[in-house]
């Protein structure tokens, strides 16, 4: 597909020359021509059948935006900055349909009077990683399979009669923080001192809340749960303390969750997203341990285990005036923080053959393994949604594993590619204080091919000796380097160069023990 733009891109140049062109579209390799801005003049029909794209709906559009990369680690955009050609540059990347691909990229710039106008770009696919990958850097093919053996029977757990299903036994995971975690809600499940669960979303606050009560003298009374964030403001109080016939409109005498979980145990789940207001009228109750109804002067005593839980770091709400900081020290007299599934990855294994085992029984199928591919991405991603995300990714692969007894990265969720540092990254932890770097728009039809350069290469054939996730990892180090050398030192600076919250780069500083300081000029 010959351009308008590929004749003014050389305005001395015959017009006819240009039927070679489609010559490129018999090429067993992709071609791909930009202008000097990265604004793609041609694509050839391989290249757009490595990448699943149309070229028509590309043309005329920048190279990072149709990949969605960052200019600093765009292989095309670096060859514009510099002038110099790029030569062997291995890439692994997702495209936008899920596809993951391996291929080595060979980028010329085109001068035309001792000016840059332009690049060429030859990408030779070396074939979807899980077919290949293993020829790179795992010879023995008999290796490239993580078989799970003897997955146990897991059946779905029914409720308890107290309104429970999980106890200290049904949870998963040996690292030594984690297992600190457990110990001491162990340690405070008999004792009438309440207790704050500290987690990121999808860690197991609940889970553990569970065990805590079921590992109690409390065990045969109810237990109570309620997302305080899932409940309108203006219902939320008379939910938790029950209303009084006349109160309003409709109003009926009716217990509310304090009083139903009298003699066991109530968990306020997301406290947190609790209106300040309405922290003063609980701290009251955990203060006087009596509850009065909304719109009845009566008070009620009750006698309970109080479990709550916050999902960003209590202290920074305190200093942000969205947390009462004498609630924090009534509900947090055990402060339990659990770890994020990042920071004991060596439990991924044991959780994914819980979780076969799990959906085996549910879906009625037999899976038993993984591929190599898989758990090195599985490796490499930050698990943002924690366990939970890693449950749902497991569920979503066995029901596209159809009759196959082994998961491959065709089955996954296409957001588990997402391993370049750059851009709106869904595998980036959030801060542990909870911040936020905003709407993440990666996931949306029109953002699924971001580009993730692994590994650069001096060789037509690479090799590397270093595993999928150690090679991400310096990958991301020395990004966050250039970013900081080019910010002298600037971390916030650095932070908007690389499209990430301050707050995620600080976590990524003392991650890697990268000092700011010391790239101050």
């Amino acid at each position: 597909m010959i351009t308008p733009d590929i004749i003014r891109l050389f305005p001395d140049v015959d017009p006819a020359t240009f039927s070679f062109l489609p010559v490129l579209d018999q090429l067993h390799e992709g071609v791909m021509i930009t202008d000097n801005k990265g604004i793609i003049l041609y694509m050839n029909d391989i290249q757009a059948k490595i990448d699943d794209l149309i070229p028509s709906d590309v043309i005329g559009r920048k190279v990072t935006d149709v990949y969605h990369v960052d200019e600093g680690v765009s292989p095309t955009m670096q060859c514009i900055k510099s002038g110099q050609r790029i030569d062997n540059l291995a890439c692994f990347y997702r495209t936008r349909l899920g596809k993951v691909v391996n291929s080595l990229h060979n980028i010329f710039p085109l001068n035309a009077s001792g000016q840059l106008i332009g690049t060429i770009c030859f990408i030779r696919d070396y074939g979807i990683i899980e077919q290949t990958l293993e020829s790179v850097s795992r010879p023995e093919k008999r290796k490239d399979i993580r078989r799970i053996s003897s997955l146990p029977a897991a059946p779905e757990k029914k409720r308890l009669r107290n309104g429970t299903r999980f106890t200290f036994e049904d949870i998963i995971g040996e690292m030594p923080e984690f297992l600190q975690a457990i110990e001491s809600a162990r340690l405070a499940s008999d004792s009438p001192s309440s207790v704050m669960l500290f987690g990121e979303t999808g860690t197991g606050k609940e889970l553990l809340a569970q065990s805590i009560h079921n590992n109690s003298s409390r065990h045969s009374q109810q237990y109570v749960a309620v997302n305080c964030a899932a409940i309108p403001e203006n219902l939320l109080e008379g939910i938790l303390f029950g209303t009084a016939k006349g109160a309003f409109t409709g109003a009926m005498d009716k217990a509310g969750l304090f009083e139903k979980a009298s003699g066991g145990t109530l968990f306020l789940d997301e406290i947190n997203s609790m209106s300040v207001g309405l922290q003063a009228k609980l701290l009251r109750v955990l203060q006087e341990r009596k509850v009065r109804r909304v719109g009845s002067l009566d008070e009620i005593a009750i006698d309970l285990k109080l479990i709550s839980s916050v999902n960003e770091n209590p202290h920074r709400a305190i200093r942000q005036g969205t947390f009462r900081a004498d609630l924090l020290y009534r509900l947090g007299v055990v402060f339990i923080r659990i770890p994020p599934l990042r920071e004991h990855k060596e439990d991924l294994e044991k959780l994914i053959c819980h979780f076969l085992s799990k959906y085996n029984d549910i879906l009625k199928k037999n899976v038993n393994a993984i591929s190599s591919e898989v758990m090195a991405l599985f490796e490499s991603y930050d698990w943002p949604g924690n366990v939970r995300e890693l449950e749902h990714v497991i569920e979503g692969a066995m029901n596209l594993a159809g009759t196959r007894e082994t998961i491959q990265v065709r089955h996954l969720a296409v957001h588990i590619g997402g391993l370049s540092p750059t851009g709106p990254d869904p595998s980036a932890p959030p801060a542990t204080d909870g911040s936020s770097d905003g709407e993440d728009t990666s996931q949306t039809p029109q953002n699924r091919g971001r580009v993730n350069i692994v590994f650069p290469s001096a060789q037509a054939s690479p090799k590397p000796d270093k595993s999928l996730s150690e090679i991400q990892k310096q990958n991301e180090i020395e990004t966050i380097r250039a970013a900081l050398t080019k910010a002298r030192g600037n971390a916030a600076r650095a932070a908007r160069q690389l499209k990430i919250s301050p707050q995620l780069l600080h976590y990524k500083l003392k991650r890697y023990g990268i000092d700011a300081k010391a790239f101050k000029l």
